[in-house]
């Protein structure tokens, strides 16, 4: 059996932690970097080793992947001070499970393959749980070649991994993606508090309308959380859906396309977070809707 290829792992929030620990566990070596060390403790403790800079990532790996906020901290994090493109190498990847805007990604991949280092963008649907499962969707955008050497690695995180074009196509399907999410979200706490209104439980909303045609993943998740008003722990934030429908807009824009529901989607959410919730669950968008007491 082959040796397996090192890894490097950027971007240890609450997606890269669970995916990192999959990674270890099966057998492969690690180095991460986070801009807040002490996150990577957990999985320090767990066998990884530590980079200092984003550089230093490509000295200890073949493959670097990163899971990041935005495209803002991505090209930081790649093409700033101690930045991976001063470690790059001829014939290592990098592997971006961020969500970013397309034209971005294709921009950066262009000049970091100046340096020899090819860009896949793989970015992932499926939440915190689907990370601790391995269950992901993964849609990615690069070389066919790039895309089959990496797969071994990455069907350790996900039950899914569909090449669906050049470089930027992975965003581009992420950013669809995020729409019916955010769209769904939006509608679900529309419909839990028009429930409560009149005078439903909303607790059994989910289990009733399970396998029709109104049934979702995120029915099935927010709903229960919205109806008991649990919205501890985040599992995911309400300012990344915000800026994910900003991208399909945007790309919409480019396109010559009208995406009018997903721009309502972009307001609401806009509106929402104002009032405080950008860095909480998106279970909390049912306040939108609920009558103020």
């Amino acid at each position: 059996m082959s040796e397996l290829p090192s890894l490097a792992f950027a971007g240890i929030g609450l997606m890269g932690l669970p995916m990192c620990r999959r990674l270890l566990a099966a057998g492969y070596r690690v180095t991460v970097w986070n801009r807040s060390p002490d996150k990577c403790a957990p999985l320090v403790a767990l066998g990884a080793q530590v980079a200092d800079t984003p550089a230093a990532l490509c000295d200890a790996a073949d493959i670097v992947l990163l899971c990041l906020a935005d495209t803002a901290v991505v090209r930081a994090v790649v093409f700033g001070p101690n930045g991976i493109v001063e470690g790059a190498r001829e014939g290592q990847l990098l592997v971006d499970h961020s969500s970013l805007e397309p034209s971005a990604t294709r921009e950066m991949a262009a000049a970091l393959a100046a340096r020899g280092m090819r860009w896949v963008d793989a970015p992932v649907s499926g939440g915190t749980a689907g990370a601790e499962a391995g269950s992901l969707a993964i849609m990615a955008g690069g070389r066919a070649e790039d895309i089959e050497r990496v797969r071994p690695i990455l069907m350790h995180l996900g039950q899914r991994l569909t090449h669906m074009g050049e470089v930027g196509a992975g965003q581009v399907t992420k950013a669809c993606n995020q729409m019916i999410v955010a769209c769904n979200a939006l509608v679900i706490a529309e419909v839990v508090a028009l429930a409560e209104r009149a005078g439903v439980d909303t607790r059994l909303l989910a289990t009733a309308l399970a396998g029709g045609f109104a049934d979702s993943k995120p029915l099935q998740i927010l709903a229960p959380q919205m109806a008991a008003s649990e919205f501890e722990p985040v599992k995911w934030h309400v300012r990344t859906l915000l800026k994910d429908l900003d991208t399909a807009t945007a790309l919409a824009r480019e396109q010559g396309g009208a995406t009018p529901m997903t721009g309502l989607a972009a307001q609401l959410m806009r509106l929402h977070g104002s009032h405080g919730h950008l860095e909480r669950d998106p279970a909390t968008l049912v306040e939108l809707f609920r009558e103020r007491r």
